[in-house]
């Protein structure tokens, strides 16, 4: 349980309009529609919204979020939601996009074997481990959000994590494919995939941190750890 004493259930505290963007941001994570500099009123507007959805969904789950009752909890018009989000993908992607920003500077910054400071293929074992534990606590709203086909693998958050993985397998086994073979490894940490081994066939966390050590001990031609 590497990573569950990091994460919280809970959503990290939204950011404020005039937070300066820090390198950890580098790979621009967020929805298309988040421009780069909001007016004040624009960004805190976000922001509420983003708040009144988070509290929808501890209160009644991510199928009690919809457009009306975010604007409704926001005290705002619904033209509003639609206007920021444009559906609600679009909004529940935004929760996500906020939560995977902790995940992001955690992998970029934050201290090892996660972050930077450790060999790759220990920053490795240690992503995926984060990654199993951040889809299980944020489930519900990972599968509520699921994008369609079309616009899955070409999100900002999917591009990132495919990017931060390539860039360690590059660096493990240089000569293979290291692209496709990072698609290969976040299959495995696929929400819709978790979701069904965690709760449709009961196995345990444990069981899913040693198959993701195993996965990569295997792609990677490495030995496991001791």
């Amino acid at each position: 349980m590497l990573y569950a004493v990091v994460m919280s259930a809970d959503l990290p505290p939204f950011p404020r309009s005039q937070d300066p963007l820090r390198e950890t941001e580098l790979f621009q994570l967020g929805t298309r529609e988040e421009e780069p500099c909001l007016r004040a009123d624009a960004a805190r507007n976000r922001a509420r919204l983003l708040e009144a959805a988070a509290r929808l969904i501890a209160e009644h789950g991510a199928a009690g979020v919809t457009m009306e009752a975010v604007a409704a909890a926001a005290q705002v018009g619904k033209g509003t939601v639609f206007r920021r989000f444009g559906d609600r993908t679009g909004l529940l992607m935004a929760l996500l996009d906020h939560s995977a920003r902790q995940l992001q500077a955690d992998f970029m910054s934050g201290p090892p074997p996660l972050g930077p400071g450790a060999p790759p293929l220990e920053r490795l074992r240690a992503f995926g481990v984060a990654m199993l534990y951040r889809s299980v606590e944020q489930l519900d709203l990972h599968l509520a959000a699921e994008p369609e086909p079309t616009r899955r693998y070409s999100h900002p958050s999917y591009r990132a994590v495919g990017m931060h993985v390539t860039l360690l397998l590059r660096q493990i086994v240089p000569d293979a494919d290291c692209e496709l073979l990072a698609r290969t490894l976040l299959a495995y940490l696929d929400p819709a995939q978790i979701h069904h081994l965690t709760r449709e066939c009961g196995m345990p966390m444990e069981r899913l941190e040693a198959g993701w050590t195993d996965l990569v001990a295997r792609v990677t031609q490495t030995a496991p750890p001791a």
